[in-house]
């Protein structure tokens, strides 16, 4: 069941690929990582965009913009093969974050009547194509896919939709080919990695086959705003997914509490209270932050002692108000439990 739905949402995701200009690989991410880890989830997006690539050089051959390949392709490969290394060294979730708030960037461009065109922005140099290959190549090699993010810069160089599908397809065919080879060489090329992205390739082919029928029917406010869609989609689908890494890797977590009349919001960070948000009954908010007794000014450390009875202070936090800075010491047993000390 998992398996068919997983086809038949990467056939989905590459058909919307060649209609919006890319794309699949930043919205398979989020499918993907739900039947394999984090660090396999490139190798298999590389497998199926490799397919995808071939198969749409295959339909889209005559529409291929060689000047901008000659620009791309050298410095593209040898930063897909640091990225690639890189993803043996770092957590990718943290630039599948950056990622998303960089896609998420185009959610402005949804709510107008119609796309923006290209008119208001200067052409792109084609000098600058070699800088883009680098930069291309290497988040490549890191998340696997951010083929969609270039597309702008594409049009820039005043390229049409059907030469965007297919110069796109010719600059990344040997990005992929190289990510897999050096996959394999670091070990994440594991069977259910390879079983994953042969079943994305197969989905991918018959996507880039029937999108033959779809492109010429499309004129070129549509395809942007497809494009645009598919960014913002996929931007927060990315958005979750690196975040609740994150949270997993960190152990950190939200919590909300009403002790009383009071409403409190707990972050947890390293699995330990690391900030709270206060809101009193009045509507006044707090932040609240724990410390380390050993922080507190010389006088307030001796007035915590005076006042705690023979009870161990517990718990030291940090609290900033509109009243200015103050500190609240909580004991364990007795009452009260809690006593507010000012740095006066």
């Amino acid at each position: 069941m998992v398996v068919a739905f997983v086809f038949l949402a990467a056939t989905a995701a590459f058909a919307t690929s060649a209609v919006a200009g890319g794309g699949a690989g930043l919205i398979l991410v989020p499918l993907l990582r739900t039947i394999l880890p984090v660090s396999g989830v490139p190798a298999a997006l590389s497998i199926g965009t490799a397919a995808s690539s071939l198969s749409r050089i295959v339909v889209f051959r005559r529409a291929i913009r060689w000047d901008v390949v000659r620009r791309f392709v050298p410095l593209a490969l040898p930063s897909a093969a640091l990225g690639a290394w890189l993803l043996t060294r770092f957590e990718p979730a943290y630039v599948e974050l950056i990622l998303a708030f960089f896609l998420l960037a185009n959610l402005p461009q949804l709510f107008r009547k119609s796309p923006a065109g290209d008119s208001g922005t200067p052409p792109l140099d084609r000098k600058w194509l070699v800088w883009i290959g680098a930069a291309a190549g290497l988040f490549s090699g890191f998340t696997g896919a951010v083929g969609l993010l270039f597309n702008g810069l594409y049009r820039r160089i005043g390229m049409d939709r059907h030469e965007i599908v297919a110069t796109r397809a010719t600059n990344e065919v040997l990005l992929h080919l190289l990510k897999i080879a050096l996959y394999s060489a670091f070990g994440l090329m594991t069977p259910s990695t390879l079983a994953a992205g042969l079943l994305v390739a197969v989905a991918a082919i018959l996507a880039s086959i029937a999108v033959r029928w779809i492109l010429p029917h499309l004129d070129e406010a549509l395809f942007r705003r497809i494009g645009q869609v598919a960014m913002v989609a996929a931007g927060f689908a990315m958005l979750s997914l690196s975040s609740n890494q994150i949270a997993r890797i960190h152990r950190a977590w939200l919590t909300v509490v009403t002790p009383g009349v009071e409403r409190e919001v707990h972050l947890y960070w390293g699995g330990r209270q690391w900030l709270a948000a206060e809101i009193e009954a009045e509507g006044d908010i707090a932040f609240e932050r724990s410390i380390p007794f050993a922080t507190l000014p010389p006088h307030l450390r001796r007035a915590a002692h005076a006042k705690a009875d023979g009870r161990a202070i517990a718990l030291v936090e940090e609290v900033h108000s509109l009243d200015g800075l103050s500190y609240e010491i909580h004991y364990r047993g007795g009452n009260p439990d809690k006593i507010e000390l000012r740095r006066e």
